[in-house]
């Protein structure tokens, strides 16, 4: 198929069918591009013709890499930056270093040249910054220990990639019969001396900080009162794409530039416009690189050298693993977040096509090595988002349940009240303090040790242990209890307490959090009376200050409230008779609407007594005395 329209119709229409079949299957997005990629490639149905049609749109497509670095440098300040620079240097660092150094080592015990086997090391010590990143964001894990460090982890990468590329050239001269350089790698840096080319480097990421600082802000202020939505669009699409030219212009990372313009970016105004303009580009073009990738895999090459190109496939990733497995146990990340950090970086890296083609031009690898360097690395990035979805359906699971057991043993609790509170997150830990201040104290239990080492930290009493474990609430004083209260958000977690409470401690009074009417519905079926849906009377709340911004009466909204929230939880006793039966519950669920609205309309006209004037603000006493006046 020729054409610009054509080829773009081919690879929408490709993305449309496996994404959602991928993102379906629980496998994510990233893995749909990939298998879209490979379908339309030249060994499936051949509407890419040849692996170099495929490496350039790869190229072309390598910008929403930059895209996604500019983004998430808005969502750093720099002080948040700094904060981050123990990470950086240290976990960053040492990854990039031993990975670098194993790999050199064996090459050099396998006989290879050592200025071959120090640019194949470099090269594979990066990771897939748009893989990792992707993959995190969509299982809302960037500010997560793994989140975390694995973004320390790739933003070093980004930086070593400069120091490789100016290492390189240096190679050439240990080989035999060296390749001149052409430009183009560096554009007009290859020309100037050692110290024009520092003086340059400098220079650039200075211009970028000083725009950052002084040129940005103007420049988008002055489009933005042109109320034309498609120029402030532009603006932002101009000020990635120059930076990015001026990076490579200077032998730099385009995305190390791009995300250093953001983090100056972070404290803009104009911040969250330019984050919803470049979303969508950054996301078409991300999807675009990953289905570059899947079809650049040179399967002709594979099966032809399938047990060498394997074999080097897998043990990159066995070897980058581990490597990672050992400096997360070194930051003490308990065994699930450890795999997860281990795993989702052990893949071959975008850049290291760069430095692949780096590489061949200088005459340090040949054309034979770069190809199956290339397949390598493609393969690693095809196997390692499988290895994630394996990882996170049923490895995780299966450490999750009995990993607690092996790691630490159930606290000896040494109190009994008549409060239990199992679960001490966000939700449980407001609870908890509201009875403490109030006098009330609770055994509190929860099942996560890292949460229970920090809450001993802030001074909490905290006992770690399974809270469907009928021997720890029994150590807990259940028998001698009177409330236990499940404050945790998983449903199937909250129900196995119920149920270990009707048949252990029947007496207790259980009180559970809901998520939402389905999981209330789920709960109610089980005889649970007292359920309180997480986000009722938080939306409730917020309608009360909205009432009384409006001019209502302060008691009069306390009452309308409460009246909602009573008509409220009474149509959910109705509405789970339905549950299963959707046109039934539709019609309930709107007669159930048009009901509250009707009593609460009676409400409001209701004549109520003075005292309600005394719950007013001060403001609408002073404006009723204004108009009493006037009158």
């Amino acid at each position: 198929m020729n054409g610009f329209l054509a080829n773009a119709i081919l690879y929408m229409l490709a993305a449309i069918i496996c994404v959602p079949i991928a993102k379906r299957l629980g496998m994510g997005s990233v893995l749909g591009y990939l298998f879209a990629g490979i379908l339309i490639g030249p060994y499936l149905l051949g509407f890419i013709t040849n692996e170099v049609e495929g490496q350039d749109i790869m190229h072309a497509t390598e910008f929403g890499v930059v895209m996604m670095l500019f983004l998430i440098g808005l969502e750093l300040e720099p002080k948040n930056l700094w904060n981050m620079r123990q990470l950086i240097l240290k976990v960053g660092l040492t990854q990039v270093l031993l990975t670098a150094l194993l790999i050199f080592g064996i090459g050099i015990f396998l006989g290879i040249q050592w200025q071959i086997s120090l640019a194949i090391g470099l090269s594979m010590a990066l990771s897939s910054t748009a893989i990792v990143l992707q993959s995190l964001k969509e299982k809302n894990e960037m500010n997560t220990p793994t989140g975390k460090m694995s973004f320390g982890v790739l933003l070093m990468q980004d930086i070593a990639v400069i120091p490789i590329l100016a290492l390189l050239p240096l190679l050439v001269f240990g080989q035999s019969t060296p390749v001149e350089a052409t430009s183009g790698i560096h554009g007009f840096i290859d020309n100037l001396p050692g110290w024009g080319q520092t003086i340059a480097i400098v220079g650039a990421i200075g211009i970028v900080v000083l725009l950052g600082q002084f040129g940005f802000g103007p420049l988008l202020n002055w489009v933005a009162k042109t109320r034309l939505r498609e120029l402030f669009t532009a603006s932002a699409l101009l000020i990635v794409v120059a930076i990015a030219f001026l990076m490579e212009l200077v032998g730099l990372s385009p995305a190390l530039g791009s995300f250093l313009a953001g983090v100056i970016l972070a404290n803009s105004p104009y911040r969250h416009a330019l984050e919803s303009d470049l979303e969508p580009f950054k996301g078409l073009l991300l999807g675009l690189f990953f289905m570059a990738v899947g079809s650049t895999i040179n399967f002709n090459l594979i099966y032809s050298n399938a047990s060498v190109i394997v074999s080097l496939t897998l043990g990159v990733i066995a070897l980058k693993t581990i490597i990672l497995l050992i400096i997360g146990k070194s930051k003490k990340l308990r065994i699930s977040s450890n795999l997860s950090f281990a795993i989702g970086l052990s893949q071959v890296g975008e850049f290291s096509f760069v430095t692949y083609a780096f590489a061949l031009q200088l005459g340090v690898f040949d054309q034979a090595l770069s190809d199956t360097l290339m397949a390598v690395t493609a393969l690693s990035m095809t196997i390692t988002p499988l290895l994630l979805v394996i990882l996170d359906k049923f490895i995780l699971p299966a450490i999750d349940k009995t990993h607690q057991d092996i790691e630490k043993e159930m606290d000896k609790i040494d109190e009994h009240n008549k409060v239990i509170l199992i679960g001490f997150g966000h939700f449980g830990s407001t609870l908890g303090r509201f009875l403490r201040a109030n006098g009330v104290e609770a055994t509190i239990l929860d099942s996560d040790p890292d949460r229970v080492e920090y809450l001993r930290k802030m001074g909490f009493k905290v006992y770690f242990g399974d809270g469907t474990r009928a021997e720890l609430l029994h150590a807990a004083g259940a028998g001698e209890a009177s409330i236990l209260i499940s404050a945790i958000d998983s449903t199937p977690y909250s129900i196995k307490i119920v149920e270990l409470c009707k048949e252990e401690f029947p007496h207790l009074d259980v009180m559970i959090r809901a998520k939402n009417r389905y999981d209330a519905f789920e709960l109610m079926e089980m005889g649970v009376k007292n359920i309180y849906r997480e986000h009722l009377d938080t939306s409730i709340r917020m309608g009360e200050d909205v009432l009384k911004k409006l001019g209502f009466r302060a008691h009069t909204v306390h009452r309308l409230a409460k009246q909602f929230r009573t008509y409220d939880e009474d149509a959910l006793k109705i509405l789970v008779n339905y549950k299963d039966n959707q046109d039934e519950y539709i019609s309930k669920n709107k007669q159930q609407i048009e009901m509250q609205e009707s009593l609460l309309s009676g409400e409001l006209m209701r004549k109520f007594s003075v005292n309600d004037q005394t719950w007013d603000s001060d403001s609408i006493k002073e404006a009723e005395k204004s108009e009493n006046k006037s009158q």
